[in-house]
């Protein structure tokens, strides 16, 4: 068994708390990676007061033109993103396609977790018009 204690733990997201004990539940190893990443993208960068760098400008790409250009250009952003913001990934690939008849784009995000062998991803649609869908959840 993998000791993954280097990746620490933190709350899980959504905050979540354990009916039996009382307690907050929390994410450990290779899950509260995932949440950090989930966490970086769905913060609009200035949106934390105090870490006005911390998130991602993904949701500034809302009502953008779908043309191939920017959509490349947003996938290098979140990777580029993405690995200055979390220390623990490694070899981020960030793609996305475009599913327009359901009025979104599919983010397709593959990463190592640093120091590691362990890949992970996280998938999820974006919506170009805020009225399409309910607001992206982890895949």
């Amino acid at each position: 068994m993998e000791d993954n204690t280097y990746l620490g733990s933190g709350l899980r997201f959504p905050v979540q708390v354990n009916p039996a004990t009382g307690r907050a539940v929390m994410a450990d190893g290779a899950q509260s990676v995932r949440e950090s990443v989930y966490i970086i993208l769905m913060t609009q960068k200035g949106e934390r007061f105090t870490r006005e760098d911390f998130g991602s400008r993904l949701l500034s790409y809302t009502f953008m033109d779908t043309s191939v250009t920017r959509m490349n250009m947003m996938a290098s952003e979140l990777g580029q993103t993405l690995l200055e913001q979390e220390p623990r990934l490694a070899d981020v690939e960030v793609s996305v396609k475009p599913e327009l008849d359901r009025g979104c784009l599919i983010v397709d995000i593959n990463y190592r977790i640093a120091g590691s062998y362990t890949r992970d991803s996280l998938v999820f649609p974006f919506y170009l018009n805020a009225e399409s869908g309910t607001e992206p959840g982890m895949e």
